[in-house]
């Protein structure tokens, strides 16, 4: 299950407005602890409603950092890819050599 911000950014504006309603009831009826309590829990999803709507999806930096990254992994591996092709070419053309003998490796006297 994956967190959806855009979900969870009208709840915590609703419960941060509910408790504002809560700090204006608990002073009216003259109970400060009371409305200390629904202070707090007004500012903390008053701030968790903004982080949420500074950033809806995750951070983007660490997003593009990683792509930037994966993108340089695959050409890495492309390359070695290229050069263990020309690696192996080479080896065949080796193993050629090796498997006609010796005799047919020399060079005939030209007449």
């Amino acid at each position: 299950m994956t967190f959806k911000s855009t979900i969870w950014y009208p709840i915590a504006v609703a419960l941060s407005v509910i408790n504002l309603l809560g700090l204006g009831y608990a002073v009216g009826v003259s109970e400060p602890g009371h409305a200390g309590i629904h202070g707090v829990l007004t500012l903390g999803f008053w701030l968790w409603a903004r982080r949420l709507r500074q950033d809806p999806g995750g951070n983007e930096d660490e997003v593009s950092d990683t792509e930037a990254r994966l993108e340089a992994l695959e050409a890495e591996v492309s390359k070695l890819r290229q050069e263990l092709s020309g690696t192996d070419e080479r080896l065949d053309f080796v193993e050629r050599l090796l498997a006609q003998g010796p005799d047919t490796r020399r060079v005939s006297p030209q007449r």
